[in-house]
């Protein structure tokens, strides 16, 4: 039975699902954003969530338990060191998964997994959605009856030119046939 055991094998023995979320866990801190299937990049979250809080306290002790999970001292480095200090306020999440489409080759569910302080694009869209809508509003409210007068005035002298504009189609298309009688 399996009783309490909810992680993912995804389908490897022990050791080789080690090395390869180690693998994975190095490749997302060096690049911050990597692209995989959906059930590696839940099994990776799972992962390597724990050592970026692990790498929130900088000691010799928190570096040495994150290297034996990484085996990488350009990884820890960058761990300590950049990523460590951007989520260093942040009590966890440290970690986004974007839904992708289907493979082509075998129409497994594909995703990237990237560090949520390092993306630039959503972070921009994230300062722009701090608004309301109540300011929105009200600021639509307050251009509004400036842009109304605006276009009252120029309404307002539009239907006494409306007729003379209609009459001079007219008299251009009556002295066009003039003309043509002439010419014949």
């Amino acid at each position: 039975m399996r009783h309490n055991k909810k992680f993912n094998h995804l389908s490897r023995t022990a050791p080789h699902r080690a090395a390869m979320l180690s693998n994975m866990a190095t490749s997302l801190i060096l690049h911050k954003r990597i692209t995989t299937t959906l059930q590696k990049a839940k099994a990776l979250r799972v992962y390597v969530e724990p050592l970026i809080t692990k790498a929130k306290d900088d000691t010799t002790a928190s570096r040495r338990v994150v290297f034996s999970y990484l085996q990488n001292k350009y990884a820890i480095t960058e761990l300590f060191g950049a990523v460590a200090t951007k989520v260093g306020n942040r009590p966890g999440g440290y970690t986004r998964i974007i839904k992708l489409g289907k493979r082509a080759s075998d129409d497994a569910d594909m995703a990237f997994i990237e560090l949520v302080d390092f993306d630039e694009n959503m972070a921009k869209t994230a300062k722009k959605s701090t608004r309301t809508r109540r300011s929105k509003k009200s600021a639509t409210k307050a251009e509004a009856p400036v842009a109304e007068t605006a276009k009252e005035a120029p309404v307002e002298e539009a239907p006494v030119e409306a007729p003379a504009v209609e009459v001079a189609p007219e008299n251009v298309s009556s002295e066009a046939p003039a003309e043509e009688k002439a010419a014949e």
